[in-house]
């Protein structure tokens, strides 16, 4: 009986399709279902530390969908090429103040369709919906759901509970 490698080896063809299905699933299953992102900067502080923590992304809930205020969502960064993570605070139709709370401004707007409202934990170190406005839904990449330390595993639930649900006294 042939080694399972010497099988791999001998039949080339074998090979190619068995690591044609890997990638897909592996490409399927990091678009479409889950993925890791580090946590990096000083924006999101405390939930999160500067640098460490790998955070678990559910990408069922790309392009917004399912997300509420105060989950915290992975998000292409309109200004720049890269991936941040901030906390909803508006949806569309939600009004929001326009600049941080107690810099004497109380201009606020409504969050159009089809946009959301970002910010950061540590709203002095963020750049958030305050700098660049609303995001479009379609820039969420997916809703963070988990944080990775060495050796230790926290979900993350919204912090924020509907009025309609009952409490857990």
């Amino acid at each position: 009986m042939p080694s399972f490698f010497g099988g791999l080896i001998g039949h080339p063809l074998r090979t190619t399709i068995f690591a044609g299905k890997f990638l897909a699933f592996t490409h399927l299953f990091l678009e479409y279902g889950w993925s890791t992102a580090p946590a990096a900067g000083p924006s999101m502080l405390p939930t999160f530390e500067m640098l460490g923590e790998w955070l678990l992304v559910s990408r069922l809930h790309r392009f917004g969908r399912g997300v509420e205020v105060g989950d915290l969502v992975a998000y292409n960064i309109p200004i720049n090429d890269q991936v941040g993570v901030k906390r909803i605070l508006g949806l569309p139709g939600d009004y929001v103040l326009l600049d941080t709370p107690g810099s004497g401004s109380n201009a606020m707007i409504q969050v159009p369709q089809g946009h959301c409202w970002i910010v950061g934990d540590n709203l002095p170190a963020s750049r958030d919906s305050r700098l660049f406005g609303p995001v479009p839904l379609a820039l969420i990449r997916g809703k963070v759901i988990g944080k990775i330390k060495p050796f230790h595993f926290h979900w993350i639930r919204n912090p924020l509970k509907r009025v309609d649900e009952p409490s857990e006294a």
